[in-house]
């Protein structure tokens, strides 16, 4: 009975916990740094929007120092969640989730970028022919007392940060653990483990933006497909600098710039101001373009570049290995 256990628990041959205890293992680590900055953040703002009052007493200044030890704190609890998770539950480095950065690296970050860029401009492009939109002005800022670059740039470091921070946890940390778990399975295949892990990996996507105003079926599946378009360049390059370069100016584009609502959240700035109409099934409406048809149609195009950019890149399209074989090291070698 305790041998059953075990090897119920625990995998011998590569000496970690199985697959759904190392999941669930990031969910514990997620849910103890979170709590643990639940209840250190407001002192944090409030210390340093104390600083930053008596260095620059304005509004502008305090919301600055909330905005950092905001950003701050997100990227502590999501790398730090993936880093722990890598180093004592899947015996890995950061780097082997898809962060081998290189010069090849460092090209397809700047395809995902000029991409994501590309695919919200063609939607917001077809919404103006339409007549769907009807552009106001232009570098548009709801609090009239802030200065619009300036909140701009916070606008950006918080587009990098999710994009970095949800690519290597959702793509890199949990297709490469799915995948690799469902090879075990004869019949489903390397292959089908693959797809098995894009799929149940974009579900998980979806769902967690539920919570989001203006959340329904239609942009949980929207939100489906542009996880499936993030998943695919992950599983067929191995790396993350498309899919991180794809999703920080896709949501860049969608909201700070062309005054969409992003996962129908509003930053309160655009460099295009707009005003929108046209039916909700295409442009998304409240939630934005990831919810309407068009949102939907953007993705598949995007999956059609990537296809061709790695095809042209690599000289063939394939899944890449080290999706489902990861290289394993012991808890020393791990740095």
């Amino acid at each position: 009975m305790r041998q059953r256990i075990t090897r119920f628990l625990w995998n011998g041959q590569s000496r970690r916990p199985r697959l759904p205890w190392r999941i669930l293992g990031v969910i514990l680590i997620l849910l103890i740094i979170s709590l643990g900055f639940s209840v250190a953040l407001p002192f944090l703002q409030s210390s340093l929007a104390g600083l930053f009052g008596l260095l620059a007493p304005t509004s502008q200044a305090t919301a600055a120092a909330g905005n950092l030890v905001f950003l701050a704190s997100q990227a502590v609890i999501y790398l730090g969640t993936v880093y722990l998770a890598a180093r004592f539950v899947d015996r890995r480095r950061l780097r082997d989730y898809g962060l081998h950065i290189d010069r090849g690296w460092v090209i397809d970050l700047l395809f995902g970028l000029v991409l994501g860029a590309a695919l919200m401009t063609l939607i917001f492009l077809v919404q103006y022919v339409a007549g769907w939109i009807e552009i106001t002005g232009t570098f548009r800022i709801v609090r009239s007392d802030f200065s619009f670059w300036p909140w701009f740039g916070w606008a950006l470091l918080t587009m990098v940060g999710i994009g970095v921070t949800e690519e290597l946890l959702l793509r890199g940390y949990l297709i490469t653990n799915l995948a690799e778990g469902f090879t075990w399975f004869d019949r489903i295949g390397t292959r089908g483990a693959v797809l098995v892990a894009l799929v149940g990996s974009s579900l998980v996507f979806g769902v967690s933006h539920l919570l989001n105003p203006n959340a329904g079926v239609a942009s949980t599946a929207g939100i489906f497909f542009a996880a499936i378009m993030l998943g695919s360049a992950y599983i067929l390059s191995g790396e993350l600098a498309i899919p991180i370069g794809l999703h920080v100016t896709w949501n860049l584009f969608q909201g700070p710039v062309y005054g969409f609502p992003v996962s129908g959240l509003n930053f309160g700035l655009s460099v295009v101001a707009i005003d929108q109409a046209g039916p909700a099934a295409y442009t998304g409406g409240g939630f934005g373009p990831e919810a309407g048809l068009l949102g939907v149609i953007a993705t598949v195009v995007g999956i059609g570049l990537i296809l061709v950019w790695i095809r042209w890149r690599e000289g063939q399209i394939r899944l890449d290995p080290s999706v489902v074989t990861p290289e394993l090291r012991s808890m020393l070698d791990v740095d």
